[in-house]
């Protein structure tokens, strides 16, 4: 039997998918806890059945959050041990309770987690990408534009990216990689742990075209994560012209678009910035 502290938070992380994946760990914790709370106490008292756990719950998200500290607090202070627990995966990772633990850090309180599923974790070790560095950049904004500027922050980087995306916004997030990574190598899991658990590959286009075909493709969270930059060519190369490039296809009557896609696999770089190029090549007149 594992030892719990009194005035203690413990965060707990719990399934992402299926239940099976709660430690032995985690369900004492859980059992032995005086208070629980839970991001979506409606969606925990499932997990909670599931293991035969009735302990009281409080709600904790994105718009309590604040205001519940004093009532964890005093818990604490009461002697109780209280677990924090979000709808799925490890607390605090693209889920409430950071505002939460670092206020009881700063006061001292005894804070312990107790570890387990993570959609991040889980998805990249399966990906068959680069894992000794990545940047995880979790939900990006709703609307395009600040969502393809976060891209554009870090489109250039040698690591491999990570974010989580709702099947809500999964097309466009998709269509703004293809925009900003051009031809990149790409990975997508979505249902993990699930049933119909998926990952796919390809570049973001040909992930478009499969959804397009699929429908089903869509549905479930996702985890979407980029191959790292590649390693630019010395600028004193004798590499080809962009610009000579960009002109050359444009006065074959290659689209703009289609233009920036070749120049970014040939010459590398952001295929946005290429797309821009040609599009100014074409309207100065610079291609017939």
């Amino acid at each position: 039997m594992n030892s719990f502290s009194k005035g203690a938070l413990y965060v707990v992380a719990t399934p992402i998918g299926n239940l099976d994946d709660l430690s032995r760990r985690a369900m004492d914790t859980l059992a032995q806890a005086d208070l629980i709370a839970a991001e979506d106490t409606r969606h925990s008292v499932r997990l909670l059945d599931h293991i035969g756990v009735r302990v009281p719950l409080v709600s904790l998200h994105e718009h309590n959050e604040t205001s519940r500290i004093e009532r964890i607090r005093q818990a604490l202070d009461d002697g109780q041990r209280v677990a924090l627990i979000s709808d799925a995966g490890t607390p605090l990772i693209s889920d409430p309770g950071y505002r939460l633990v670092q206020a009881l850090r700063e006061a001292e309180y005894t804070v312990i987690p107790i570890p387990g599923p993570s959609a991040l974790i889980t998805a990249l070790s399966a990906a068959g990408l680069p894992t000794e560095r990545f940047l995880f950049e979790g939900f990006l904004p709703a609307k395009g534009a600040g969502r393809r500027q976060r891209l554009s922050d870090v489109v250039e980087l040698p690591v491999t990216i990570v974010l989580y995306e709702s099947p809500h916004r999964i097309r466009q997030l998709l269509e703004d990689v293809e925009t900003v990574f051009g031809e990149r190598h790409v990975v997508i899991a979505r249902e993990l742990t699930k049933t119909f658990e998926t990952f796919l590959q390809g570049t973001a286009g040909s992930l478009l075209a499969r959804m397009a075909e699929d429908a089903d493709q869509m549905r479930g969270e996702f985890v979407v994560m980029m191959a790292p930059a590649p390693e630019k060519a010395p600028a004193d190369s004798g590499q080809i012209d962009g610009d000579q490039l960009l002109s050359s296809l444009l006065e074959e009557g290659v689209g703009v678009k289609q233009s920036a896609s070749v120049a970014t696999r040939i010459l590398g770089g952001r295929k946005s910035d290429w797309y821009q190029r040609a599009q100014a090549l074409k309207d100065n007149g610079f291609c017939k």
